[in-house]
């Protein structure tokens, strides 16, 4: 006899820490969500799930995943920082995804770190999460809640033509001892910007060097690609005033995890040569494909990407709680 596809009972759900269960038992869904990141944004997932299996295997990584009959089929985790907390992947299997299993596991991350006393802030942004929220997402007495765009470029037939730049700088490839320039670039350029609101990390030197150095040093956004990222400094000054920043996410496929310029030489063609240079090395480097994010309310920014030929492949949103 055939066996049933849908069982006439309804399934047994529980909530469990991460810290009870073993890598083998998140085998099934990291695999299905390797898979998703690759069809959907060409991107490679899989160093940060060998992250999440190495954490789980220490008993080590704080959230929380959704049993159903006994099988995994969903998971959140967080990271504390200081006085924030960041979530840091939630994933449901297609099967069973829903708006109502996110938010029970979005509410298992927020409510311990809402309850610490030493949390101030919670941010995430979770590529994954489906679109079908109609519903208030949890805590929302505390939220705010920014749109952000993932757009993609295609490399080879994006012409990547020159511009004109009407400030004079010098451009060259990063070095590790800009860091501190940068950080401060970074500092200044996003003062009062939309985006210092999503990342507190953009509030503050100290802060936006946490930011630098987590781009070099782990997967969260590929890994570092240096031969394609750039620094732009004022040929009278000598001062930083740009940098554009890569990493390889996939075989074939790069990101800008980084552009920024000077409030001196915003719109002087700055930003777009150094995006051109980064795009063309990783052209170079045999990328088909180059991807960033960016706030949708930063229409100026939008609007330079798709000048180059970037589009817009998916909406998501960036969420902050505060003020609990």
């Amino acid at each position: 006899m055939a066996a049933r596809l849908h069982p006439p009972y309804p399934p047994k759900q529980e909530i469990v820490d991460l810290r009870r269960l073993d890598p083998r038992d998140l085998a099934d869904l990291l695999q299905e969500e390797v898979v998703a990141w690759r069809r959907e944004l060409d991107w490679d997932f899989e160093q940060s799930a060998d992250l999440v299996r190495r954490f789980v295997q220490l008993r080590a990584l704080n959230g929380s995943a959704l049993l159903e009959n006994g099988a995994v089929t969903g998971y959140v985790y967080y990271v504390l920082e200081e006085n924030k907390a960041l979530i840091g992947d939630l994933y449901v299997r297609r099967e069973f995804r829903s708006a109502a299993r996110e938010e029970w596991l979005l509410e298992t991350a927020l409510e311990p770190v809402m309850a610490s006393e030493n949390v101030r802030r919670v941010e995430c942004q979770l590529m994954m999460l489906s679109q079908d929220h109609k519903e208030p997402l949890a805590r929302r007495k505390y939220l705010r809640a920014f749109e952000r765009n993932f757009m993609r470029v295609n490399l080879k037939s994006s012409p990547l033509a020159e511009g004109r730049i009407r400030h004079p700088v010098f451009l060259e490839r990063w070095s590790d001892h800009y860091q501190d320039a940068a950080a401060r670039l970074i500092a200044g350029a996003y003062h009062a910007h939309i985006d210092s609101q999503i990342n507190d990390q953009y509030r503050s030197v100290p802060g936006a060097r946490r930011f630098l150095y987590n781009i070099v040093q782990y997967p969260g956004c590929g890994t570092f690609y240096r031969p394609a990222s750039f620094a732009a400094f004022d040929v009278k000054s000598g001062q930083l005033c740009g940098v554009s920043l890569s990493s390889l996410v996939a075989a074939e496929a790069g990101h800008i995890t980084q552009i920024c310029v000077s409030d001196e030489v915003r719109g002087s063609g700055v930003g777009y040569e150094l995006l051109r240079r980064s795009l063309t090395c990783l052209r170079d480097a045999q990328c088909r494909t180059a991807s960033l994010t960016v706030t949708a309310a930063n229409t100026g920014a939008v609007q330079l990407y798709e000048r180059v030929g970037f589009e817009t492949l998916r909406r998501f949103s960036a969420y902050v709680w505060e003020g609990f």
